[in-house]
């Protein structure tokens, strides 16, 4: 579904200078020393999509700057999901309007769940599943992926049977796309998770955000399109998409089966995201699929060239080709780093320990440090590769001379 687009004009993430991305002062760019190239957190090196940048314009230009609607956001998901996924599921019906997809889950978690009910995460995973479920007064229960970091029902079958020995409402918590792995789950192994999940009554919430982000190769499938999937919830956003973190919405869409429990939301939870946050996301959603496609071509082109980088100058450490996001999962154990510390921090997104923090004393390059993904991280790093190929090659080239020791 993705055209091709091959020169630096076209793709976004050859747009920006490095000199001109250290201006920024969002998080990526103001945790580090400006001697550190940070490929940690999940921002992109790309300017704004331009519809994007031109409906914010607009509203600043004619003062609408009020509150939200709320009307519009529903209906942009509702098209790109058609479009893209050939999926009908979204209306305004069976939705709402969210702050950040975090929020969202955490809401969606207190409509189907008890305090101190167990919620299932496939680990590794992305950290603020640990902390944000914690929060929220539930209990994480871990299914570790499988040896080939996908969904492992063996392990999920085990997590059910222990949540279910202390929980009266258990949830299973999906990254679908995954996060860190960057697998696209199949539709034969949705359909599992929800037999699986049916058989033990286990209700499902989705975290869709990647979805956007799939890329050759893989196709996405929605949870909530799976057969037997009624009674789940699913949570959209363009914030990574298109690179709106800094502006605040998400849609939390639930299941024909779900859609009394989305009744009882409190209407106060749509307070949260701000008039530019919809306006924002609508225009991506709308208009922006020339701009991601875009993306897309330069994420494919820099996810093979990093593959290819760190087998020549890293071969100590094994890359597996993500299928979706911008975010690789490198298995640095065999290089021998400790992780000191490594389980007290689980979900602590700026905790660096083992080769993380190697490489950022060493090499000069802040990646995310593997054990705060859960059991199953120690020893790896996730490394954001939405910049451009010079810096991807300055950042190997920076980790294979630290360990050149």
């Amino acid at each position: 579904m993705t055209s091709t687009h091959g020169t630096n004009r076209d793709n976004p993430l050859e747009q920006l200078s490095l000199e001109q991305l250290r201006t920024r002062t969002s998080t990526k760019w103001v945790a580090h020393p400006d001697d550190v190239l940070p490929l940690w957190v999940a921002e992109m090196d790309v300017p704004l999509a331009p519809p994007v940048a031109d409906r914010l314009r607009a509203a600043i230009d004619s003062g609408d700057t009020g509150y939200p609607s709320g009307r519009d956001y529903p209906r942009a998901v509702a098209a790109f999901a058609a479009q893209r996924w050939g999926w009908d599921g979204v209306t305004p019906e069976n939705s709402a309007i969210v702050p950040d997809v975090m929020l969202g889950i955490v809401e969606a978690l207190r409509l189907i769940s008890d305090p101190g009910d167990a919620v299932v995460v496939c680990s590794p995973v992305y950290p603020p599943f640990y902390a944000f479920v914690t929060s929220a007064d539930r209990r994480i229960v871990e299914a570790p992926l499988g040896d080939d970091r996908r969904l492992d029902l063996t392990s999920l079958e085990a997590a059910f049977t222990t949540a279910l020995d202390s929980s009266a409402r258990p949830v299973l918590l999906l990254c679908n796309p995954h996060n860190p792995t960057g697998v696209v789950h199949t539709r034969a192994e949705l359909e599992a998770v929800v037999a699986l999940a049916r058989r033990y009554g286990v209700r499902v919430v989705s975290d869709e955000i990647h979805a956007p982000l799939v890329l050759p190769g893989a196709e996405f499938v929605p949870f909530l399109s799976v057969t037997g999937a009624e009674d789940g919830f699913a949570l959209f956003s363009a914030s990574k998409g298109w690179n709106l973190a800094g502006l605040k919405a998400a849609l939390l869409v639930a299941g024909p089966g779900a859609v009394d429990d989305l009744a009882r939301l409190p209407e106060e939870v749509s307070h949260g995201p701000s008039h530019f946050g919809e306006m924002a996301h609508v225009a991506a959603f709308e208009e922006g699929g020339a701009w991601l496609d875009a993306l897309l071509a330069g994420l494919d082109a820099n996810r093979t060239l990093l593959a290819d980088l760190v087998a020549e100058a890293l071969p100590e450490t094994e890359l597996k080709l993500p299928e979706a996001t911008y975010l690789a999962w490198l298995d640095c154990r065999s290089l021998g780093l400790h992780e000191d510390g490594a389980d007290q921090s689980i979900g602590v997104v700026s905790d660096l320990s083992g080769p993380a923090q190697f490489f950022l004393e060493k090499a000069r390059v802040a990646l995310s440090s593997g054990h705060v993904f859960g059991s199953g991280g120690n020893g790896f790093v996730r490394i954001n590769y939405a910049t451009s190929q010079a810096n991807l090659r300055e950042a190997v080239r920076r980790m294979a001379a630290a360990l050149d020791r």
